[in-house]
């Protein structure tokens, strides 16, 4: 290590050297540098004029990229300028590792600026070629090392990022950028920028990421952003008209998210599998949704969204079925001290599906017959049981039953038919604060509450 922190001076001046040369010359040392800033010593010593060398090169490369694209028949070299930019790029990254003091020069230097001036011009070079996204990557490589554990940094990139350079990131074709993207993007959050990034005029941000999460779902950053979202969803603040605008706006495309994944909550039932990240999404978009649908500004509009509650109640029976045919987290257990406690990810995942199967009922004609058709309160009945993985399963149910019965002959006929076969347990019934009575020879679902006097 010593060696090569003994190296230093002379490669650094070694560029200087080189920096009116070709730029295959200053190619070589910007490779040298970037190899010795893998190790903590060197980083240590570099001094503000190698940083201010390697800046003036991204500068030169930022002029020969907007030259290119003025005049295309411009005889420049452009792929040994982006090889230039990509390894000063790599220099940067290196250099900011564990490393606050060249966090902070590169930062006062203007380089983060640098940095996202030559990302625009790159995302407008009409050729998308192997070392244009080279350049592309190792750029948000470094934005992400200078902001890594430095607030100044984060505040920087933040200002000069969002939410444009964002969304022209998210929306790329490579892979890697966008994972770079969210990766710095990560890095910047705070719980004021978290306020900013979910504001009704520039949520398109973190919509898009749980979009990149639907398409790659090797993307390590949903289950956070789904968290943000529900925090913002949760808030008892009044809502605007604005923000309502948006979440009735963007209801459907989580719906669908949820929809297309929720199946993978079926992996929970193997031990090995309890941190799925698709099974945590799928358990986070079910809380957003039930949050939404308890919001009655939202919820008249989710009801109205075909496939939501079909979705709720053919989850609802899998997960059913899944616990019924081996003991997982979705078997219904009564087993606990109430010392004991349940840590897993899929702890109330079917109470929550019952409370939005409720939620969608409420006051709603049209959802309250499609649960019928579905088969739906059979299995909402067979669900009333107190159970330690779902906590409050019965209240939900039985919020789910009245929402089901309010003002629906039918389904009350249904409920007294099966209890009076013996399919459904009179004492959850009674729980629930309902009585079969018999009236000219019919059954008839009635309110066991008595009505004051």
């Amino acid at each position: 290590m010593a060696a090569k922190a003994g190296a230093l001076p002379e490669v650094a001046a070694r560029l200087k050297r080189f920096m009116a040369a070709e730029p295959s010359a200053r190619l070589e040392s910007v490779r040298a540098l970037t190899g010795l800033f893998r190790e903590a010593q060197p980083r240590e010593m570099a001094e503000e004029s190698l940083f201010r060398d390697l800046q003036e090169i991204l500068m030169r490369g930022s002029n020969e990229i907007e030259q290119a694209c003025k005049d295309s028949s411009e005889l420049l070299d452009l792929d040994t300028c982006l090889m230039l930019i990509a390894e000063c790029f790599r220099c940067l990254r290196n250099a900011c590792v564990q490393c606050a003091k060249n966090q902070h020069i590169l930062r006062n230097l203007g380089l983060i600026t640098t940095s996202v001036h030559l990302i625009k011009l790159l995302d407008g070079m009409q050729v998308k070629e192997e070392p244009v996204l080279i350049a592309f990557r190792c750029s948000l490589q470094f934005l992400g090392n200078i902001a890594a554990g430095n607030g100044d940094s984060q505040n920087s990139i933040w200002k000069c990022a969002f939410p444009d350079l964002f969304l022209t990131c998210l929306t790329y074709s490579d892979e890697k950028i966008i994972a770079y993207c969210c990766m710095v993007l990560f890095t910047c959050l705070n719980s004021e920028k978290v306020k900013e990034l979910l504001d009704p005029g520039k949520l398109s941000v973190a919509l898009h990421v749980i979009k990149v999460y639907k398409e790659r779902l090797e993307s390590e950053w949903s289950v956070t952003f789904l968290e943000l979202i529900m925090a913002k969803v949760s808030e008892k603040n009044s809502v605007t008209s604005e923000e309502l605008s948006v979440f009735k706006r963007h209801a459907e495309f989580l719906s669908g998210c949820f929809k297309e994944k929720c199946e993978a909550v079926l992996k929970l039932t193997s031990a090995a599998d309890a941190e799925d990240e698709e099974a945590l999404v799928t358990i986070r978009l079910l809380d957003i949704l039930c949050e939404m649908t308890s919001n009655n500004g939202q919820l008249e509009y989710l009801q109205t969204l075909p496939d939501l509650l079909q979705t709720a109640i053919d989850t609802l029976r899998l997960t059913h079925l899944a616990g019924k045919q081996a003991v997982n987290i979705f078997t219904t257990t009564h087993a606990m001290t109430w010392q004991e406690e349940i840590s897993h990810p899929a702890v109330g995942f079917k109470a929550h599906l019952i409370r939005l199967i409720g939620n969608l009922c409420y006051k709603n004609k049209e959802n309250q017959d499609k649960v019928y058709e579905l088969d739906g309160i059979p299995l909402i009945l067979d669900n009333c049981s107190i159970d330690d993985n779902n906590p409050f399963l019965n209240q939900w149910a039985v919020y789910a039953i009245r929402n089901l019965t309010e003002q629906n002959e039918r389904n009350q006929e249904l409920i007294a038919q099966m209890e009076e076969k013996g399919l459904a347990d009179n004492s959850a019934l009674e729980s629930m604060g309902l009585q079969i009575e018999k009236q000219d020879e019919k059954l008839i679902l009635r309110s066991a509450r008595k009505k004051p006097s």
